[in-house]
């Protein structure tokens, strides 16, 4: 009997012993399988070549119109009415304001008598001075009277010259109390009310034209040396999320007007039928650098954030070995899509620019086709 027990315990133990050797071999078959059907990860990359010779830098501003002009009377008056109001659009010679045209329709009337008048004068002295110079041509007149003549004769014809200049003085004025518009545009601002008494040159309107608008931005003068006119700007709109508009540089102030700042100007390109004069904008330009070689300009999904501030590493391909490295470098610098490396890489370095959180250094890789 104890014979029998020891030998089924044998036969079990050896069970066993077959049962481990058959998953040993399974496991070896499964690593020589898994090693066979290894994959290398495709990456695509881009070759370091752009020199960032900028600081990419964000200032606020207001949307305005190119041109724009406040509007006033030429004389002072009555207002009898306003056509217009804020908001509204006119078209050029449109009349947006009317005043009492009453005093100076009578000082036309006026100036048409005392015109009437002096010409009359004239034709009266005209033909008395004729008298006397013939009397004193036929030895009858005195060539004192004749030069007395001569005189109130050619000062009539001044005082003609005279009213017919306040005749069109008065007839100017007279027009003058329509106020028309300059251009096509719309009304931004209105401070006057029918029955209002106002000087001339008091600005009562204002008016921004159609077309073409710009952003006016105040640059500290630590920067503004650092643009140029027709430099490149990007524009985005707070109140239109997604919205961004191509602009560029128009104008740069010679002089500061606020708190050190310098005015500069960028004109919109093709900008969205919802961007509008006031609008609040924001400007990305391009700073240039001092120094030319700052370094280059790479995606920002080609950066790996290190801990330290502007640190981060890249993957660059290794083309012999088919690897990529990670490299550490540093950053100067960043805009909506890409950032400044000015140490760690060189020209021509080829990096990976998508995935490389995925990636690690010394991973096998193989280019994308087309890179």
């Amino acid at each position: 009997m104890h014979m029998l027990i020891q030998l089924f315990r044998t036969k079990q133990t050896f069970k066993r012993i077959t049962w481990l050797l058959c998953i040993a071999v399974g496991l070896t078959a499964c690593g020589e399988k898994a090693e066979i059907a290894k994959v290398i990860r495709p990456i695509e990359t881009i070759t370091v070549g752009e020199q960032a010779a900028s600081q990419i830098s964000k200032y606020s501003g207001i949307v305005a119109s190119v041109e724009s002009s406040g509007l006033s009377f030429q004389i002072r008056g009555q207002v009898l009415s306003v056509e217009v109001d804020i908001g509204d659009s006119v078209k050029k010679g449109q009349v947006l304001a009317v005043l009492d045209p009453e005093p100076y329709q009578l000082s036309v009337n006026a100036a048409e008598a005392e015109l009437v008048t002096a010409e009359g004068n004239v034709a009266k002295t005209e033909a008395e001075y004729e008298r006397q110079k013939r009397l004193f041509e036929q030895g009858a007149g005195s060539e004192s009277r004749m030069e007395v003549t001569e005189f109130e004769y050619k000062s009539a014809l001044s005082t003609v010259d005279l009213q017919t200049a306040t005749l069109n003085q008065a007839n100017r004025d007279l027009r003058n109390t329509t106020l028309p518009s300059p251009y096509d545009g719309v009304i931004a601002w209105r401070s006057v009310e029918p029955n209002e008494e106002v000087p001339a040159g008091q600005k009562i309107l204002e008016i921004n034209a159609a077309g073409k608008m710009e952003v006016q931005l105040a640059i500290p003068e630590t920067s503004v040396d650092r643009m140029e006119v027709d430099d490149s700007v990007e524009i985005t709109f707070p109140t239109l999320p997604g919205e961004i508009a191509a602009g560029r540089i128009s104008y740069i102030g010679g002089a500061a007007v606020k708190a050190n700042a310098f005015p500069v100007k960028v004109e919109l390109i093709g900008p969205n039928e919802q961007v509008k004069p006031g609008m609040t904008a924001e400007a990305s330009l391009m700073l240039r650098d001092e120094d030319p070689t700052a370094g280059y300009l790479i995606p920002n999904q080609a950066l790996l954030p290190a801990p330290e501030p502007n640190r981060g590493f890249v993957f660059v391909f290794d083309p012999d070995t088919s690897t990529v490295i990670k490299t550490a470098v540093r950053t100067s610098g960043a805009g909506q899509d890409r950032v400044i490396v000015d140490d760690g890489l060189e020209a021509g370095d080829v990096i990976a620019v998508a995935g490389v959180s995925f990636l690690a250094d010394g991973m096998e890789v193989k280019l994308m086709k087309g890179n």
